[in-house]
Formats: structure tokens, C-alpha cells, sequence
């Protein structure tokens, strides 16, 4: 009896964590469309990802994943998506604690982060890797030729560890000054209190465009880390993390089959049935998600593919400068890939 008692027991105990894990599924979806917006944690102050221009305006890569969700949900990003600006610090405490819905904020995809943290990452939205920018005036060429340097770096990151093991294996000695705001570390760099700032290469080109004299710095070729920067969620409600998911997978999807902003209504006239699925004329992948099934049309019409995206956020024709690269399709040599919507 007292073994039959305490397999009850902990059958029961099974039960209820199973029920706590999924208590929470499709709880975020209900509470975004009751207030009727997205809160979403950004960088803030990152141009080409995150930042508001002098309007108010928020422009920047990562604002349009989030727009991308939006649009998913309530079919227009319009008055649909509010933006919490938050530091490298605070972004997974205010995801953690919901004082945001979604984190579309340069963050880097770990081991660590998705189970210690209880975090999901969706698609990566940009692939990158750390680099070192330096004033050309320092005369250096090489991430290895930095021993003895003073580093900008910001805590809390997996910049400062990645740096450190970089320091360490190549028997360099180096210091560090550690500021949590971006904005304050970049202007510490530029009032020359370190000699180097070390990121993501990406972040270092968004640091670098709105610098008062742009030319002035270089960036290091050396890449030091892999860096696949993804939104995140919390974890336990899988509707939510499915929606986030498929909102950025439409986006690399539509470049995929040749989808724009400019050419989407006249693919809905398409016999190719992939392209039926996909817009919706076919339905099937709307209801699957709980949202509707012009979702994935609706995306591509109102934020663009992943190729319109990028190009105008943090492409070669912009202050940034930045090739597609490891962000190609693909059939371009990139990682860029989207499974198939069906």
C-alpha cells in the first residue's frame, strides 16, 4: 500500500507540472489581442536594428520582425506594437517578469539562456559574429595586435565572455571598461576612454554610422564567435513561440518564392500551389496558427520579405553597409531557410 501510495503521489506530482507547463499556452496571444497591442523590448538606441528617429519614429530591423508579428495577429503593425527600450541587462528580466510580450532585441541565441533562463528563441533574424572596432588612428590591423588595450565592452553579454577567452588563448593582457548602456559605452569609445569596443559586428556598424565622424573607425576583420541573434519568448506557451516563429519564417519564405511588397497582389492571381498555400488562398496554415489565413499575405504587404528588410535597414546602399553574407538565401550561400508552409 505505502508503495502503490507514493507512485499515486508522485504520479500526481507529474500531472501537475505537466499541467503548469502547459498552463500558459496561448495565454500571451489572448492578453496581446485584449489590450489590442504587442509590447515589445528593443535595443532602443542601435541604428539599422532599433532606434526611434527624430520624429519618434521607430526604424530598424528588429522593429520590423516585430511589426512582422503584429501584422500576424491583428493584420496592420499600426498602432498595434509599443516598443520598451531596454539594456543588455534588463531585456530578460522585463521578458521573464512579462513586462514585455516579445524581446525583438539583438539577442544571442544560447544553451543557457533557452533553459536557465526559461526563454524560446524563434528563427534567427540575423546571423552574426563579434568583432573589435578600433580609431584608425591606433594603426592597428589585427584583433591580434590589441595586447596591452583598453576595451569597451558591455556587461552582461556573451560579448565580455567571448572577449575574455579571446584575450586569454591568444596571451594577450587587456582591460576593460563596462558601461550597460549602449549609448554611454559608444560615447565613452568616441571621447577616447578605451581604445577598442568590442560586439557584434552588426551592432558595431550600427555604433559606427552614428558616430560623429564615421570615418574616422574601422572595423577589425577578425570574428571571434558565432552570434545568431533571434527574438525571443517565454517559454511554456508554444501558440505564442508558433506565431513569432512563422511571422519571421513568412518573411524569408516570400524572398524565397520571389514575393515583394511590390508584386504580392498579383501573386495571388499564382497557379503554383506553394504559392497558394502560402498567401492563403489555399487555407489551411492560418487556422493552424490560430490566426488568419492572409496572415503570411498580409506580412509581405504591409513590412516586405526578408531581402526588403534587411536592404533598407542595414544593406549596402545604407549608412551600415552591410552584405546579405551568412544572411543570403540559401540558394545564395547564406543560412537564410525557410521550411515549408503546408
Amino acid at each position: 500500500m505505502r508503495n502503490l501510495k507514493s507512485l499515486f503521489i508522485g504520479c500526481t506530482l507529474i500531472l501537475s507540472s505537466a499541467s503548469l507547463v502547459f498552463a500558459g499556452n496561448g495565454d500571451t496571444l489572448k492578453a496581446v489581442k485584449a489590450k489590442g497591442y504587442i509590447q515589445v523590448g528593443v535595443n532602443g538606441d542601435l541604428f539599422g536594428f532599433g532606434k526611434a528617429d527624430q520624429k519618434g519614429v521607430w526604424k530598424g530591423l528588429d522593429v520590423d520582425t516585430a511589426r512582422a508579428v503584429a501584422v500576424a495577429v491583428f493584420g496592420d503593425y499600426k498602432d498595434h506594437v509599443r516598443y520598451t527600450p531596454l539594456t543588455a541587462k534588463t531585456r530578460f528580466t522585463a521578458l521573464q517578469s512579462k513586462e514585455i510580450d516579445l524581446l525583438c532585441r539583438n539577442a544571442t541565441q544560447t544553451l543557457g539562456r533557452d533553459t536557465a533562463l526559461g526563454l524560446d528563441f524563434v528563427q534567427v533574424n540575423y546571423y552574426d559574429g563579434q568583432g573589435f572596432m578600433v580609431p584608425k588612428a591606433l594603426g592597428v590591423n589585427s584583433a591580434k595586435e590589441l595586447s596591452g588595450a583598453t576595451v569597451c565592452v558591455l556587461p552582461g553579454t556573451t560579448t565580455e565572455q567571448n572577449a575574455a577567452d579571446f584575450f586569454r588563448s591568444n596571451k594577450m593582457d587587456w582591460k576593460t571598461v563596462t558601461i550597460e548602456s549602449t549609448a554611454e559605452l559608444s560615447q565613452a569609445f568616441f571621447a577616447g576612454r578605451c581604445d577598442v569596443m568590442t560586439s557584434d559586428a552588426s551592432q558595431l556598424a550600427g555604433i559606427r554610422a552614428s558616430a560623429p565622424d564615421p570615418g574616422k573607425y574601422k572595423i577589425l576583420p577578425e570574428i571571434i564567435s558565432k552570434e545568431p541573434l533571434a527574438p525571443a519568448v517565454r517559454h511554456g506557451d508554444n501558440q505564442w513561440k508558433d506565431i513569432v516563429n512563422y511571422a519571421v519564417l513568412a518573411m524569408i519564405n516570400a524572398e524565397e518564392l520571389g514575393i515583394t511588397s511590390k508584386n504580392v497582389d498579383e501573386k495571388l492571381k499564382s497557379n503554383d500551389p506553394k504559392v497558394q498555400r502560402f498567401l492563403g488562398v489555399t487555407p489551411g496554415n492560418g487556422k493552424a496558427l490560430g490566426v488568419d489565413e492572409k496572415f503570411a499575405y498580409n506580412i509581405i504587404k504591409k513590412v516586405g520579405n526578408y531581402g526588403e528588410i534587411f536592404e533598407r535597414n542595414v544593406g549596402v546602399n545604407t549608412p551600415l553597409g552591410i552584405e546579405r553574407g551568412l544572411n543570403a538565401l540559401w540558394t545564395n550561400g547564406g543560412l537564410m531557410y525557410s521550411p515549408p508552409f503546408k
